[in-house]
């Protein structure tokens, strides 16, 4: 069978859909003035892969900032050499301690900045700066939503990922500044914790940091050990969910996740069939229109094994402003569910891992938690 090789779409973004620059990314901006480095030097990048290997060319002219103060000395040249050179050769610290000068250099003006507002009075210092956790798809930048375009445009740190292509950095504003943290088998640019450090550090001086990933930051992304390590130590996180691969490259080739009367279930016309694995406590069950069924299913799962008290959530009209909550024990969700009158259409998450929203709170035994909006919990 021949290879089909996709012809590119993507056209360059109209400046109209940019947004507008907020007050403190302009004073941020301002701030790191004094420090600002060029984004990229001059010189076109020749790119074998869409995405950023560890020792890809692309890599180290976007990243050129973090290792020497002028793209066009030789000094810059020789620190951008020494850095390939080190990840070629998998030493992972000697290419880190050539970033931390200026990485520190930007960390202090943006402190700098931020005392400075706040001796300013009037109301003009800030607190901490935000997280976003952002995914950009399988690679296409027109599969972005323009939530995540707008939080890249707006950025003033990118953290970005292997996986994130090329076309979708491109994206960022000439004064954001990017750093890789990408990881390949052998050969991990940063580990977890020091990921951790930097998203804490950066948000704690004040800056606007994105985290950018491939796929959907939730969806084999560790990005729920990054919001869980930031919200426990303070810094807002907000979650820009991005088109998971398999939705996104099965749709490219034109093939149905699901399609009547080809993708059957082992319970055939049943639909409370319950495979074996659904009933697994360590995995999780999304349950898409799964409204009327649910008084018949939840028992159903809990009789093939499933605990009672596994943490669930029933979502009506997900992300509208019309989205309402109801967070429950398995064993209570359907009463809590009728006693809400949630309509459709109405989207179920059952597993443990519903328990790490911070909109979770431990309910009793007879008592779940029922969130009216989730623009109500901004008010607790």
């Amino acid at each position: 069978m021949a290879l089909a090789v996709r012809t590119p779409r993507f056209q360059p973004r109209p400046a109209s859909i940019s947004a507008p620059a907020t007050p403190a990314s302009n004073s941020l901006a301002a701030a790191a003035a004094a420090n600002a480095r060029p984004r990229t030097c001059a010189g076109a990048a020749v790119r074998a892969s869409p995405f950023t290997e560890a020792t890809s060319s692309s890599r180290y002219l976007r990243d050129a900032w973090s290792y020497a103060t002028d793209c066009s000395s030789n000094s810059a040249s020789r620190s951008s050499d020494a850095a390939a050179a080190a990840a070629a050769l998998g030493r992972r610290d000697d290419e880190i301690a050539l970033q931390l000068p200026e990485l520190q250099r930007l960390l202090d003006a943006l402190r700098a900045s931020r005392r400075r507002g706040a001796e300013g009075g009037g109301g003009g210092g800030r607190g901490p700066g935000r997280v976003a956790l952002v995914g950009t798809g399988p690679g296409d930048p027109e599969l972005l939503t323009l939530k995540a375009v707008r939080a890249i445009e707006a950025a003033d740190l990118v953290l970005y990922d292997r996986l994130v292509s090329n076309d979708v950095l491109d994206l960022v504003g000439e004064g954001s500044r990017l750093l890789y943290v990408g990881k390949t088998a052998g050969y991990h640019s940063r580990t977890q914790e020091e990921i951790h450090e930097l998203l804490l550090s950066f948000a704690e001086a004040g800056a606007n940091v994105v985290r950018l990933k491939g796929g959907d930051p939730l969806v084999f992304g560790r990005g729920g050990e990054e919001m869980d390590f930031l919200q426990q130590q303070g810094i807002k996180v907000e979650i820009i969910p991005g088109i998971t691969s398999a939705s996104g490259i099965a749709a490219e080739l034109g093939i149905p996740l699901t399609h009547r009367g080809v993708a059957t279930r082992n319970g055939g016309t049943d639909p409370l069939y319950v495979a074996g694995n659904a009933a697994d406590p360590d995995t999780t069950l999304v349950v898409y229109m799964g409204l009327s069924t649910l008084a018949s299913l939840a028992p159903k799962l809990m009789k093939h094994g499933l605990p009672p008290d596994t943490p669930a959530v029933a979502v009506e009209r997900g992300t509208t402003p019309q989205q309402r909550m109801v967070f429950a024990l398995l064993k209570d969700l359907v009463d809590e569910v009728k006693s809400a009158d949630l309509v459709s259409p109405t989207l179920i998450i059952i597993g443990k891992v519903v328990s790490l929203s911070p909109f979770w709170v431990e309910s009793s035994e007879h008592d779940a938690l029922k969130i009216e909006s989730s623009y109500a919990s901004e008010a607790r």
